[in-house]
């Protein structure tokens, strides 16, 4: 099989099993695993996988930069964030992290909400300013302008320090196997922190992450209470997340 076909068999083992197991890969088409490796070298490379011990997972298209993922499933966003705004009870401590969708769920929350809102991202803070009964605590600490969120030693210190009823969180990547994963690491060691200071924490996640994976874990599935996501019930996938145990709370 020339290298070509390879790639091709390769991205639609990918696509329809949703990994790539680099031993089994080598034995089916009696090459060498070396030869995977390679191929899913190149692939990484490109963007259309991500490379993990023994083969490769589908990538997540929640990589680019903040202001293009603004335009990424618009649609998907808005029902995973209000379904998730309906979480949120008068008079509680939300712990909001950055990024689109939780943007969206800011936007979401009614105006005459009375609540707490912790968040490390100047923006969600923003859309916030006009809710007369939100009262607002933004963590500082070194801007990751990617996701527009702080990051780093100050802001992990930061979150320590605070407690909340609820965490929402988000995430590049859902996958059975890799779990809860993110692009950067110290993004990742920011959405422990927050996750860690709230009695329970659900995952934003809008169907293009569901069953793609990032370069960072962020947590394991069992340490969250919940996903929320605007995902097909019925997704192979969603299907396995609920085998091993995670609430999937379905949006729109």
């Amino acid at each position: 099989m020339l290298a070509a076909e390879r790639r091709d068999h390769l991205l639609g083992l990918l696509a329809r099993e949703g990994k790539i197991v680099a031993k089994d890969i080598a034995a089916d088409l009696g090459i060498s695993e070396d030869s995977v490796r390679r191929d899913l070298r190149d692939l990484a490379a490109e963007g259309l996988c991500q490379r993990v011990y023994g083969g490769a997972l589908p990538v997540s298209p929640a990589v680019v930069d903040y202001a293009a993922r603004q335009s990424v499933a618009p649609d998907g966003k808005r029902k995973v964030a209000s379904a998730a705004a309906d979480l949120v009870r008068p008079g509680g401590t939300l712990i909001l992290d950055g990024g689109t969708t939780a943007l969206a769920v800011a936007r979401a929350l009614p105006q005459d909400l009375a609540c707490t809102v912790i968040t490390h991202s100047p923006t969600i803070a923003a859309a916030l300013l006009d809710h007369p009964q939100a009262e607002l605590y933004l963590l500082g600490g070194r801007i990751f302008k990617h996701s527009a969120v702080a990051c780093g030693a100050v802001a992990v210190e930061a979150a320590q320090n605070v407690s909340a009823d609820l965490c929402l969180l988000g995430v590049t990547g859902v996958h059975p196997e890799a779990g809860l994963t993110t692009a950067d690491a110290e993004e990742a060691a920011m959405k422990r922190a927050l996750a860690a200071r709230a009695a329970d924490t659900y995952i934003l996640a809008s169907s293009e992450k569901i069953g793609t994976a990032s370069r960072f874990r962020v947590l394991p599935l069992d340490r969250v209470s919940g996903l929320i996501t605007d995902a097909d019930p019925h997704d192979t996938v969603i299907e396995q997340l609920k085998v091993l145990g995670l609430e999937v709370l379905a949006a729109g």
